[in-house]
């Protein structure tokens, strides 16, 4: 396992604080929540984060009186993306592509490419012409909502951030957009496109996987997310240490500065808390006791 390469400067007052209870949340018995407490480490109030589900059915996402207590204790709320901001969506949408002149023709033979062109425009009812500039990676997630059971899926973060305006918190981005895309063209294109036709041929199976994980999630089972995320068909190992390990650590850096000064609420995908390099661990080590409340 990697050794973290950030470290907390820690005054002679730090050493000298222990962890204040904080009794108006109740502290789960086990660690089947996603709901998590960090306090300890000289942090005057306890900040909170989250794991989230980025696509699920309306019906499915409930929020329960810790979590909306959570939210209206924190100061300001943490997202992956600042999902409050309408830039965010307009450079989503520039950063989506490619950089200099690759299509999605490049990157397949003619029968590969006759394949995806097929399934597009039978199934996803969408020309493939209009999306020829766009990474591979990001048109996987154009087939989760095909894997829902039902004709109404939401995020959890776009739920959220109703919460987070109706009490009236400011939304901010542990990350840009921009740094977003750099991130998946860190990844050869060459290697997304066979990601995209995998999916697309194993449609069947990433399906089943995805509705186990959907349980898990649902069921708030935090042992069972960390290993269905290490099963090949349904993880992305290969990146790991892009798509997750590394990206885990910046935020681990930031969260200790801005948790310094006010409590926050952090909400980002249920992927980025468990497992070793996951957010739990990362701050534990960083010294915050770091406990699962009730989330029903």
């Amino acid at each position: 396992m990697k050794q973290s390469v950030f470290y907390i400067l820690l005054t002679v007052f730090f050493f000298g604080c222990k962890a204040q209870p904080n009794p108006s949340f109740t502290v789960q018995k086990n660690n089947n929540s996603l709901l998590w407490e960090i306090s300890g480490n000289g942090l005057k109030k306890p900040s909170f984060i989250f794991g989230t589900f980025h696509l699920l059915c309306k019906d499915d996402i409930h929020f329960s009186d810790q979590l909306l207590k959570a939210v209206k204790s924190s100061k300001e709320i943490y997202m992956e993306l600042d999902m409050d901001d309408p830039s965010t969506m307009l450079s989503g949408m520039m950063y989506m592509n490619m950089r200099g002149d690759t299509t999605l023709a490049d990157l397949y033979t003619p029968g590969e490419y006759e394949r995806l062109k097929n399934y597009f425009s039978d199934t996803l009812k969408m020309p493939l012409m209009i999306l020829q500039k766009a990474k591979p990676y990001f048109l996987v997630a154009l087939l989760y909502p095909r894997m829902m059971n039902c004709s109404s899926p939401s995020g959890v973060e776009e739920e959220l951030v109703k919460i987070a305006k109706r009490d009236k918190k400011e939304i901010q981005g542990l990350e840009t957009m921009q740094f977003q895309a750099s991130v998946f063209d860190s990844i050869p294109y060459k290697w997304q496109a066979q990601e995209l036709l995998k999916n697309i041929d194993s449609f069947s199976v990433n399906k089943n996987e995805f509705q186990e994980m959907l349980g898990f999630y649902k069921n708030q089972q935090m042992d069972s997310i960390k290993n269905m995320l290490g099963k090949s068909e349904f993880g992305s190992d290969k990146y790991d240490d892009l798509l997750l390990n590394e990206r885990n650590k910046k935020w681990v850096k930031k969260l200790d500065t801005i948790m310094k000064n006010e409590s926050v609420f952090v909400a980002v995908g249920a992927g980025h808390l468990v497992g070793d390099m996951g957010l739990i661990n990362l701050l534990k080590k960083q010294g915050y006791k770091v406990q699962p409340l009730e989330n029903k």
